[in-house]
């Protein structure tokens, strides 16, 4: 709820839309029922355009369940399989989707990384092939495709210095110039929310992300949705942190949810506003 509510307020203070998600795992332990009715109340509550997106759907089954209860639209990663196997999976999940009016995702290219139940060693990872994503969404007909140009999923993206592929971004936009591209794995890891976990008491060491300079290049270069979940997650434990090591008699979870949600909101508003450049688009 402190996560919904911290996203959709610093949409509407940017007068932004905005695109909530939820990966598989984050619905089995919310509940799908749970999380559809608090995205309707932001929805009542503000005058933006708000979607409700399903994030790394594992398989025919998960995506139809989202589609069956209301989301916006879904994400099929067939990136696992070989190419084949993708065409074949995506396309079943478009024509089930699009027979309900949702639009969906599909992904070509493997991100290292770990985040939820989706892992890849960074030796398997491997850059999305501009030929093959023609293809790929001529035969599935999917609406928006996740790259991989170097990106990953967690908090420690890049050992060394930070490299995105925008080479492979612009052969691909190319190719494809009328679809969507989605970057994965597209967090700053904020150096002050990284900071700030491990003053009060966490061992994160050596986490680093996407620099912001690097995610605005990405989206006045064809990429049409960035998506961002470490940095929230920073975000609410370094608040949380915090207020335990401050207040260590807290323990009305409200105490110290509030912080949290307003360190959320925050971060949003950055994204949105100096990285994004979606304010004002609602």
């Amino acid at each position: 709820m402190e996560i919904i509510q911290a996203i959709v307020d610093a949409a509407a203070a940017e007068q932004s839309p905005v695109i909530l998600q939820a990966s598989s795992s984050a619905i089995k332990y919310a509940r799908v029922g749970y999380l559809k009715k608090m995205v309707e109340a932001a929805i009542e509550e503000h005058d933006i355009p708000i979607a409700l997106h399903l994030d790394h759907g594992p398989d025919f089954e998960t995506c139809k369940m989202c589609v069956d209860h209301g989301f916006s639209s879904v994400m099929i990663d067939g990136s696992k399989y070989d190419f084949e196997e993708n065409i074949e999976l995506t396309k079943k999940v478009v024509e089930y989707a699009h027979s309900k009016g949702v639009v969906v995702e599909a992904e070509l290219g493997k991100l290292a990384g770990i985040e939820d139940d989706v892992k890849v060693e960074a030796a398997d990872a491997i850059y999305t092939d501009p030929d093959q994503a023609k293809e790929f969404v001529e035969r599935t007909g999917c609406d928006s495709l996740a790259i991989a140009i170097g990106t990953s999923h967690g908090a420690y993206k890049f050992k060394g210095e930070a490299k995105l592929r925008f080479d492979i971004l612009k052969q691909i936009k190319e190719k494809i110039p009328n679809t969507p591209i989605v970057l994965h794995g597209a967090s700053t890891v904020i150096p002050e929310l990284v900071d700030m976990c491990n003053q009060y008491g966490a061992d994160i060491p050596g986490a680093k992300g996407v620099p912001d300079e690097m995610l605005h290049e990405a989206s006045i270069s064809g990429v049409s949705k960035i998506n961002v979940d470490t940095d929230l997650r920073l975000a609410m434990t370094a608040a949380i942190r915090k207020v335990f090591h401050d207040e260590p008699s807290t323990f009305d979870p409200r105490k110290y949810l509030l912080p949290a949600r307003e360190l959320i909101t925050k971060t949003v508003q950055h994204k949105i506003k100096d990285v994004f450049g979606s304010a004002n688009k609602a």
